[in-house]
């Protein structure tokens, strides 16, 4: 690893100035601490407030007796009740004729029946009525809300009083408008390039705006002006936020981490008003990096789809088209932003003088796999057996995210056996759980057991003996998530390309587990619905978006992502629709045709593979290959 140049620590930009005079070692005079004594007279108002407010009520809870309606109409016919006060709510309220004091609750059908009032009569009880009302409390209802409101204002102007006494900038309601950005310095991040294994044309690409940000005046000279923005596009897990923290440990220059949503708020102009303090900070720093994760949350194209008419996100979304390229000729910042979905972005944000440079971080070619899991199994014990190539080799479409689970599943499944040593069965299990599920233990039917078997032998024969296919790594029928079997293949190089040879083969090695159970069978089962869905999609691709139909011919119908609700799916009408049927089921018979005829051809190798598989459960690919060449 080349050595860095140390650069000194740049003090952050809210951090007040020492004063002239002070050494380096002196802490800044404390503010002397408020007397103790200042709290004192809100205790003793709070407790003579109680004592006003909960005392009578208390007292007068502990003189009287509380009776129920039974035992109060009980004391009224033995004539112990000397008087009574009706509430407007049932309360009753009296003196017993020993003078104690009482407290009832009557039913409400009591108050309206003649029943009650008849029996007081007749006891000769003085009946008084009332309505109950509690002026005290009553009141402090009414001001208590006030109250609060009066000392939240009274509060939040003490703390920003103290605030911009102390230097720090706006406080209390000052501080919404604020940006959440992290600051970062030169000394500080400890991710660098070397971190990041792969992708060198990106990195490339990335390392050249660091160097303009260094290194100005020698761009200048030549006449050429640096990058606005920088736009990285991929698809989740490819390491575009690794990317941004290496630029960040390599840069020499202040680096500010946001995300978009951190500006989009319920207040109108609140986000705008956060954009316009994140790049003034930033240019009084400058040169700087301003690094926007997931930047679709803000930059989202405006008037369509569900937001329009959100003036909160247009505003935000204007006042950072204007910042990024306005009036303002600044090159000092450099906005550098990641997303996954650059379909949904604003054209104005795309154009050149604001994004001028889009990425592309795609998905991790071989070679990178490779170096990837080498920097993943870095600090963990590997057995000789395992080879890295190889694992990266079953891995197409895994993405940098998924090989770091990868070795952390493998890592796991070797702790629960007892083991710090990591084998290659630890690697193909993780790999079966990450894109199979985990491994339940199904038992399955006797004759469920066999079906699977003569299924996934039909996969195997049919991809052994394919021109084009990939070849064949394990065959396995033991059940692990929704799948109840597994043929693995591993393509020898990256493709980049695909014959119309390959795509039909591919057809027929998916249709041909359900091929192998009508030929040993007789009839299908619901086992091949995965197979059907899968060769479905990729049959409409070929037709819809490849021009390999003889039906259609040589035009494309892609399919968008970025469609919005109400909105079709399909720019062509209902005609085209029938005959983009009829081809895809055509492709899809003329496939599972091809794989009858492969394994009625081969019928004896497709009974003693499915044999094996009965006896041995999972078959390594070199088994496959030497019964094919045995029959």
């Amino acid at each position: 690893m080349p050595e860095l140049d140390t650069v000194p620590f740049r003090r952050p930009p809210d951090e007040p100035a020492r004063p002239a005079g002070s050494q380096e070692g002196e802490r800044p005079p404390s503010t002397p601490p408020k007397p103790k004594w200042r709290i004192w007279p809100f205790v003793v108002s709070l407790l003579v407030f109680a004592v006003l407010f909960f005392g009578p009520g208390l007292v007068a809870a502990a003189r009287t007796e509380e009776l129920s309606y039974s035992a109060f109409l009980s004391d009224v016919s033995a004539g112990k009740v000397s008087s009574v006060a009706v509430g407007s709510e049932g309360e009753l309220t009296g003196t017993l004729s020993d003078g104690t004091q009482f407290t009832a609750q009557a039913p409400t059908w009591a108050l309206t029946t003649q029943d009650l009032s008849s029996r007081l009569e007749k006891a000769d009880v003085k009946v008084t009525a009332y309505q109950q009302t509690d002026t005290l409390r009553q009141l402090v209802a009414s001001l208590l809300p006030a109250a609060l409101l009066v000392g939240g204002f009274v509060w939040l102007s003490r703390r920003a009083q103290q605030s911009l006494a102390g230097g720090g900038g706006l406080g209390g309601l000052g501080g919404l408008f604020r940006t959440r950005a992290r600051v970062t310095d030169a000394e500080r991040p400890t991710t660098r390039f070397v971190d990041v294994a792969g992708y060198e044309g990106v990195k490339e690409e990335v390392r050249e705006v660091v160097d303009f940000l260094q290194n100005p005046d020698r761009y200048r000279r030549a006449g050429a002006r640096g990058p606005r923005g920088v736009l990285l596009v991929g698809p989740p897990g490819t390491g575009k936020t690794l990317l941004a923290r290496a630029v960040a440990g390599e840069s020499k220059v202040p680096f500010y981490a946001v995300t978009g949503s951190s500006f989009v708020e319920m207040f109108v102009g609140l986000g705008a008003s956060r954009v316009r303090e994140l790049f003034a900070e930033a240019r009084r720093n400058g040169p700087a990096i301003v690094f926007i994760d997931e930047i679709d949350a803000l930059g989202a194209r405006r008037g369509t789809g569900a937001i329009a008419g959100h003036d909160e996100r247009e505003q935000t979304l204007n006042q950072l088209l204007a910042e990024m390229d306005g009036f303002t000729e600044d090159s000092s910042v450099v906005v550098l932003a990641n997303t996954n979905r650059p379909e949904v972005l604003d054209p104005a944000l795309l154009r050149p003088g604001r994004f001028d440079r889009q990425i592309q971080v795609p998905l991790p070619a071989l070679a990178d796999r490779e170096r990837i899991l080498a920097v993943h199994v870095l600090g963990k014990r590997l057995d000789a057996t395992v080879d890295l190539h190889a694992i990266a080799r079953g891995t197409p479409g895994f993405s940098g995210a998924d090989l770091a689970n990868l070795v952390n599943e493998a890592a796991l499944r070797a702790a629960r056996d007892h083991r710090d040593e990591l084998r290659p069965v630890d690697f193909d299990d993780a790999k079966d759980r990450l894109i199979l599920g985990r491994r339940d233990g199904t038992a399955l039917l006797p004759e469920e057991r066999q079906r699977v078997a003569v299924h996934e032998a039909g996969h195997a024969l049919v991809a052994g003996l394919s021109e084009t296919a990939d070849p064949v790594a394990k065959v396995t029928i033991l059940p692990a998530g929704m799948a109840l079997g597994a043929t693995h293949q591993l393509p020898l190089d990256e493709r980049r390309l695909y014959t119309e040879q390959y795509l039909h083969e591919s057809l027929a090695v998916r249709l041909a587990g359900r091929a192998a159970e009508l030929i040993v069978f007789g009839q299908p089962s619901t086992g091949a619905v995965d197979d059907l869905a899968s060769a479905t999609q990729l049959a409409l691709r070929m037709v819809r978006e490849y021009g390999l139909s003889r039906g259609m011919g040589p035009v494309a119908y892609p399919a968008h992502d970025d469609t919005y609700p109400g909105q079709a799916d399909r720019p062509y009408g209902e005609e085209t629709q029938r005959l983009v049927d009829g081809e895809v089921a055509r492709l899809l018979r003329e496939a599972e045709e091809q794989a009858d005829r492969l394994l009625r051809g081969h019928r004896a190798a497709l009974d003693r593979l499915s044999r094996r598989l009965l006896d041995t459960e999972t078959v390594d690919g070199s088994v496959v290959y030497e019964i094919i060449r045995a029959a």
